[in-house]
């Protein structure tokens, strides 16, 4: 029997007996990473603070939750719009991924280019962005490699759209 032990806005908790086996499975919200190009190696960052976090400040892509009520390229735009500042009619889904197991979820890697300005309140707070920051592609994952950079699950769409055009 499957059993609900916690519903939180975005995470949810269930447990479930199978064959005497007690089963822990972690729903997580949908999430969207945006990658904003400037240029043909150049994307935007942000520098943010985190204050539940350790540590409280990280430097990610644009990410956001995945808000159903909308398409992926509208969530990627308004995710823009929240923290730094643009939008683009240029948009490609770089990739998509579905975790399933104990920990449940899925994320949409977009890159998004042509960026205008247009700007939204950020729910979170303006003073959550500390900074945008424009960062050359291969310089980038140089840093992560090197751990300059925190590697998060944010950052699996660079290395995919990296090694693409490896192969390419």
């Amino acid at each position: 029997m499957k059993k609900t032990v916690y519903q939180g806005k975005y995470i949810k908790v269930e447990e479930e007996t199978i064959n005497g086996n007690n089963w822990e499975k972690v729903i997580l919200q949908g999430g969207i990473i945006v990658y904003p190009f400037t240029g043909k190696d150049t994307l935007l960052l942000v520098k943010e603070i985190r204050p539940h976090e350790n540590p409280s400040i990280r430097v990610k892509p644009v990410t956001g939750i995945f808000e159903k009520e909308f398409s992926i390229f509208e969530n990627a735009n308004r995710e823009m719009q929240e923290e730094i500042g643009f939008k683009s009619d240029n948009l490609e889904l770089l990739l998509s991924t579905k975790t399933s197991g104990t920990l449940n979820g899925f994320q949409h890697f977009v890159i998004a280019k042509d960026l205008e300005p247009s700007k939204l309140p950020n729910p979170d707070g303006e003073e959550t962005i500390q900074e945008v920051i424009e960062v050359n592609i291969n310089d980038l994952i140089k840093d992560l490699i090197e751990g300059k950079i925190n590697y998060r699950s944010s950052f699996l769409g660079i290395y995919h759209l990296h090694l693409k055009n490896l192969i390419a």
